[in-house]
């Protein structure tokens, strides 16, 4: 599952739990285009905006806002980790909970000793009503199949999304790994990658923009 290779720089031959969203179409933001003309080369895009860097700088904070307020003890892991079956599927953590503080992130056997992960996000005030109630798994579609994915990478049955929503209200849901959905995700990636990246074939417009890409 571990995996040494430096995926930033190699991401033409990797699908993300970034990426999901936008292949399967649930994306509001990227779509199965934009995926494939990263990922043939044919389009470089250098993710730089306020809200990005917003989201990358808050993350350590609401991990530990996330400790505070449920008691759990997290650690980072920055490398990636790839799936078992599917070698071109990458997750980038953000963060494992751990039963004990003290404990390894990893058994001796290179399995992991985390008892479920945690994903940090931030949403502005306006896209509250896509969020369900706190405890739920009631949140938004991209980012529940990134959950999924990384459950699937991970091997773990439980990921908590913990989201700083207008910069001031923290909320925490939690997502249970569901085997069925899992695999046609994953079954989707590995199909996008083979008929579409590797033929250099793109898929199917999904909007006017697609159409000029």
């Amino acid at each position: 599952m571990l995996n040494n290779q430096d995926f930033t720089h190699n991401r033409t031959s990797f699908l993300g739990g970034s990426d999901i969203g936008a292949i399967l179409g649930v994306s509001k933001y990227r779509s199965a285009m934009d995926v494939w003309l990263e990922k043939t080369g044919k389009r470089v895009d250098h993710k730089d905006s306020f809200a990005l860097r917003f989201g990358s700088f808050a993350e350590s904070f609401i991990a530990d806002e996330y400790a505070l307020l449920t008691g759990e003890h997290v650690v980072e892991y920055p490398q990636g980790l790839i799936h078992p079956k599917y070698s071109f599927c990458v997750g980038h953590i953000d963060r494992f909970v751990l039963e004990k503080k003290e404990l390894p992130l990893f058994h001796s056997d290179g399995g992991l000793n985390a008892k479920k992960l945690l994903e940090c996000k931030t949403a502005n005030q306006y896209s509250q009503s896509d969020w369900g109630e706190p405890g739920t798994d009631e949140i938004p579609l991209p980012y529940l199949c990134q959950c999924l994915w990384y459950l699937g990478i991970t091997n773990l049955s439980e990921i908590d999304v913990a989201v700083l929503l207008g910069g001031s209200d923290l909320r925490v849901y939690t997502i249970t790994r569901d085997i069925e959905l899992e695999s046609l995700i994953f079954e989707k990636a590995a199909f996008f990658r083979t008929e579409h990246a590797q033929k250099d074939i793109p898929p199917k417009p999904q909007s006017m923009t697609d159409c000029q890409a």
